[in-house]
């Protein structure tokens, strides 16, 4: 949420109803200052007892978190992870050498996995994997396996149904990937809306290619 009190409220639902653990997005709209953001993540952290996944994703919320401001985030004993989705590689890579161990890194684009990866990050928050689970594990084990090469020829080889899955604004794509897989997803809710003719033809195009669809 973009209302501390009412994120604060919606982690402690969660964290009674058993959640192993939470993602908090940095909040939308309001774009407030990295300070704010300081306080904003310390406060639910304050108030619940599960480990706190901070979601970076500033082309969809208008702010995002700086690395000086990551360094003093990590200091909190339940702010334990990052899913990363700013697309600036070289700012993650400053955030990774000012927090050292203190927090465990993850990609949050799906295009960026490997090169993530090799930095230090141990893996990806995916929407790849909802359509093609089996294969992303594996190129996120061959990279752990040391097979880098493989890994990367992997991740090249995924990009365009990556692509196909963001050509319209995420969860759209995706829905319709896994209702034409057969998955009884549901209609989308307003302001989601039905993709465009020329976007449908891409994703299946892509799908397709591997064998996701006939």
């Amino acid at each position: 949420s973009n209302d501390t009190r009412y994120a604060i409220n919606l982690s402690q639902h969660a964290d009674k109803a058993g959640a192993d653990a939470l993602l908090v997005v940095t909040p939308y709209y309001n774009k407030c200052t990295q300070k704010g953001l300081i306080k904003h993540f310390t406060s639910i952290a304050d108030n619940v007892n599960v480990p706190i996944i901070l979601y970076d994703v500033p082309s969809r919320t208008g702010v995002g978190i700086k690395p000086e401001t990551y360094a003093v985030l990590a200091e909190h004993p339940r702010i334990a992870a990052v899913k990363e989705a700013s697309g600036n590689i070289s700012q993650v890579a400053e955030t990774m050498s000012l927090c050292g161990d203190k927090l465990t890194f993850y990609s949050g684009n799906d295009d960026q996995v490997i090169p993530l990866m090799s930095l230090g990050a141990q893996g990806v928050i995916s929407v790849l994997s909802n359509i093609m689970p089996q294969q992303t594990h594996d190129m996120c084990q061959l990279f752990f396996d040391g097979k880098v090469a493989e890994a990367a020829k992997k991740q090249i080889e995924y990009i365009p149904l990556i692509q196909a899955l963001f050509c319209e604004v995420n969860p759209i794509p995706v829905k319709v990937a896994l209702r034409l897989m057969g998955f009884n997803m549901g209609p989308l809710r307003m302001p989601l809306c039905e993709m465009e003719d020329a976007h449908l033809e891409q994703l299946k195009t892509a799908m397709r290619k591997f064998n996701l669809i006939k």
